[in-house]
């Protein structure tokens, strides 16, 4: 492979030079590919430090909604939008010929899983391709998908050197791993550390240059497979401490024993404690994945995982423990499943923001579906559902929670804890409460309806 020496030092390249001073300048322009949940937060942190930018999608939809200076995410304030459009600090295009024109590609495109739940790097590699193309002398491409320890070297580098540049010296590579906490104000992009690995020393600096004008802190480490894994580690840490909670759920329950109580108790320990909290299944678009990324390395390696996959074991296991609590419910009402009328409130993945990838909710609703139940659902933030690939559910749209409407339901289950929800109207309405999140948890009258799952 054609790549730069990694002891070379910088005064002798030129073209790092170049680049590095367009950085420290701020007059390079910033392209960020994939205007979604990740991309969209990191366009308003480089814009809000001084660099033009663009934003590339093959989604013409949502290209031609940012250029009329709207936003299709509910975090993301048309205001953003309107801004960078009036500072002249921002165009969005679907047109890939365009991505020579960006002195930094910042990859933001999704990586989810195949039906044999082994990595899917088609966006990956087809955003590359498109890189490749027309990649010039200067460049830095950086990609911030989460994605499995070699991804960069071994996947997106050799594509890029199809172009005839020598990668660390004509152009240049890097890994940063997205941090996005969507819907949570004290997290904004520019308020996250980004760990940086880098391809070789001018490729790392030139990455920590970049991201150092735009966030609060830099975390720059010896590689690209050393970034790679951190984010992996971040998520499978989540994975495996929830699926320990899920677990003790279950056994807690059948001792008469509320979780959340015990959590909130041993929260109070000011060491060697750090809450995590139950659920219905895993949401998102890091979580229910990025651990099965390392298991699928482990196996091309010869090696077993079995901490990880017990714990996607009992995470997955979720949806079907929630069916048993509701057909227990139902049937102390001498009801069954079948032609029960259950109400699901909440279907993005966590409370308070519209994004349902990966969310619980839709596995619950394909479950009590294919159990017989007459299925309707309220969302204050996602209007009508969305077609998912991974799940058999009706098209519906969102249900206004009048007294009528909830009186008029078997059961209504709380999958998501939007805090828009008004849960003393909703207990005092509803004829029997499932709930997932503890929502309730504040309600003190008519508790005799909940049932915690």
């Amino acid at each position: 492979m054609a790549q730069a020496d990694l002891n070379s030092t910088d005064s002798t390249n030129a073209v790092f030079q170049e680049a590095l001073a367009r950085i420290e300048q701020s007059t390079a322009v910033v392209g960020v590919i994939g205007l979604g949940y990740v991309g969209l937060p990191l366009l308003h942190a480089f814009i809000d430090s001084g660099f033009g930018t663009m934003g590339f999608d093959v989604d013409a939809r949502k290209v031609d909604s940012l250029n009329a200076g709207e936003s299709y995410i509910k975090h993301v304030p048309n205001e953003w939008i309107s801004g960078w459009l009036k500072q002249g600090k921002f165009s969005a295009t679907a047109d890939m010929d365009k991505l020579a024109e960006a002195d930094a590609l910042l990859i933001c495109v999704p990586t989810p899983l195949n039906e044999s739940r082994d990595p899917d790097l088609s966006y990956i590699e087809s955003t590359t391709r498109m890189i490749a193309k027309s990649l010039r002398k200067g460049q830095l491409v950086v990609l911030e998908s989460t994605t499995y320890p070699g991804t960069t070297r071994d996947v997106m580098l050799p594509i890029l050197e199809e172009s005839g540049l020598v990668a660390g010296e004509d152009f240049f590579v890097a890994y940063s791993p997205e941090r996005e906490d969507p819907g949570n104000p004290d997290f904004s992009a520019s308020r996250i550390p980004k760990v940086i690995g880098g391809l070789n020393t001018y490729s790392l600096e030139l990455a920590n240059s970049l991201y150092s004008k735009a966030v609060v802190k830099t975390i720059p480490v010896s590689s690209c497979e050393a970034a790679e894994a951190c984010k992996i580690l971040e998520n499978t840490y989540r994975s495996v401490n929830i699926a320990m909670v899920n677990e003790l759920k279950v056994l807690f329950t059948e001792l008469g024993i509320d979780v959340w109580e015990v959590i909130d108790a041993a929260r109070t320990k000011p060491f060697g404690f750090q809450a995590f909290y139950p659920g219905p299944g895993l949401g998102g678009h890091c979580i229910p994945i990025d651990p099965f990324y390392l298991s699928w390395l482990a196996r091309r390696h010869e090696m077993s995982t079995r901490f990880i996959e017990l714990a996607g074991e009992i995470n997955t296991s979720m949806p079907q423990y929630v069916i048993h609590r509701i057909a227990d419910a139902l049937n102390a009402h001498t009801k069954p499943i079948r032609g029960s009328r259950i109400a699901v409130l909440g279907v993005a993945y966590k409370k308070d923001v519209d994004d349902p990838r990966e969310s619980p909710s839709f596995k619950l609703m394909e479950l009590l579906g294919a159990a017989g139940a007459q299925l309707s659902y309220n969302d204050p933030h996602i209007p009508s559902l969305p077609s998912m690939r991974h799940y058999d559910v009706p098209l519906m749209a969102s249900q206004e929670l009048t007294p009528e409407y909830l009186a008029s339901q078997d059961c209504v289950l709380i999958a998501t804890d939007h805090s828009a929800y008004d849960y003393d109207f909703i207990v005092k309405h509803a004829r029997l409460i499932v709930d997932t999140r503890n929502a309730t948890k504040n309600v003190t009258d008519n508790r005799e309806k909940i049932v915690k799952a």
